[in-house]
């Protein structure tokens, strides 16, 4: 779990060489001691389950995957990888071990607009584009991201954490998307319908509406963005992706493999910011005049934001939000199969996803026993950095997110809950 370097530095027999200055110092590195603050540290390193034996998950995200290419620590724009020097750059960091996996630009909002520029230029040469020409250039993406499963789903597990076996099927739902997609737009039809008098004759086409903004979030960084830009492209329009400032790899491999497969210059545009740039983006391509849709993934106070943005222009939008999801257990249930349902719903992602339960609400009669074979479930996980085999829970994304967990864990406690499995802090980003 620890930084190696910083380890060995350590004397193991002096103060310096506890275990809350180890956590201390790989949390300087990782940008997030804040969260030393609300933690309590045993005497001894529990944390030793955690540490993983692989070089790799200290490695930058370049030496992990087997095709270099499709690491790229630039934006993309117009079909070129661009690395301007007045934007900066911002770090990004693996969630679980804090290794620092490489840099990419800081854009602002003068990104924004080039990338917009460059989509909506791109519009007029592929809208007019027969449709059969379209869907083999997405068969093209489609089958290099299914080549490249591997490498794509280190990128994603290094980036945000989630096991390995489920960034494999990230990687397979996300090729999904452009696979459908390749199929029905060869489907956009129009119609012919009644005229309201003999002497009119009433047509309709679809035709696509123009540049499309995409703002994506980081917990399927892949899915959530071919689940956008293939219709996107199938309906003739470009689009400009501002992915998750901390998960930008895995969007720009998507970009170099639409780029291998022909995807005209233009067509698929990545704008990368932190998160003090984000909001500066993120108002661009809601409110600029040449964007024609917004669509956003992500928490329902940001959703409304954007919604009021858009207004401005009355810009076509698609808004998929934060809810609150209760997993409900009734005295009649099967037990053992709503275990298995709250396993994989409470911990895909390590409880991370926007399907995933907020809250359970199990009736009086089987309460006990669904709770403690909920926790024999449990238990059973294996928590750790998702390269490693085996490891089927990985961390939170950030410290944000340990906070979150501890808080809940806190008010019930102490409002009388007790705890019968876990609970606690792990230290890093792992609960």
């Amino acid at each position: 779990f620890f930084d190696q370097t910083y380890a060995e530095e350590i004397d193991e027999d002096s103060a310096a060489g506890s275990c809350a200055e180890r956590m201390r110092l790989l949390l300087l590195r990782a940008g997030t001691i804040g969260l030393i603050s609300r933690c309590t540290v045993p005497a001894r390193p529990s944390l030793a389950c955690f540490m993983s034996s692989l070089p790799s998950t200290m490695a930058p995200m370049r030496d992990r995957v087997s095709n270099p290419s499709l690491v790229q620590e630039a934006a993309f724009i117009n079909g070129d990888f661009v690395t301007p020097k007045a934007a900066g750059t911002f770090s990004v960091h693996d969630p679980a071990s804090g290794a620092l996996l490489g840099s990419v630009p800081d854009m602002g909002k003068e990104g924004a607009v080039e990338a917009i520029s460059a989509a909506h230029a791109s519009w007029a040469g592929w809208r007019d584009v027969p449709a059969k020409d379209k869907s083999a250039a997405l068969r093209r993406w489609h089958e290099l991201i299914l080549t490249n499963t591997e490498d794509l789903a280190i990128i994603i597990t290094s980036e945000c954490g989630k096991p390995l076996a489920e960034s494999k099927g990230e990687v397979a739902y996300a090729a999904s998307f452009v696979d459908f997609f390749a199929e029905e737009v060869k489907r956009i039809e129009g119609a012919i319908l009644p005229p309201p008098n003999p002497n009119r004759r009433v047509l309709v086409s679809r035709q696509g509406v123009g540049v499309c903004s995409m703002i994506t979030p980081w917990n399927f960084p892949a899915a959530m963005i071919t689940r956008k830009v293939a219709p996107a492209l199938a309906a003739g329009c470009p689009s400009v992706v501002k992915p998750a400032q901390q998960t930008p790899f895995t969007a720009l491999a998507l970009a170099e493999l639409a780029r291998q497969a022909g995807i005209p210059k233009g067509l698929l545009n990545i704008v990368t910011s932190s998160t003090e740039k984000t909001p500066e983006v993120g108002r661009e391509l809601a409110t600029h005049s040449l964007v024609r849709k917004v669509s956003f993934t992500g928490s329902t106070a940001v959703g409304k934001t954007l919604l009021a943005l858009a207004a401005g222009t009355v810009k076509r939008v698609s808004m998929e939000l934060g809810g609150n999801a209760p997993f409900i257990v009734l005295d009649d249930a099967d037990i053992d199969a709503a275990v298995e349902g709250a396993m994989s719903s409470k911990f895909r992602n390590a409880g991370q996803t926007c399907v995933c339960a907020n809250r359970f609400l199990v009736q009086e009669g089987v309460a006990g026993v669904f709770a403690q074979k909920f926790a024999d479930k449990v238990r059973a996980l294996k928590v750790g950095h998702g390269l490693e085999e085996g490891v089927t829970c990985g961390p939170l994304v950030n410290a944000a997110g340990v906070n979150k967990a501890d808080d809940h864990v806190l008010d019930c406690l102490s409002k009388g809950a007790s705890a019968l499995v876990g609970g606690k802090r792990l230290g890093g980003n792992f609960f």
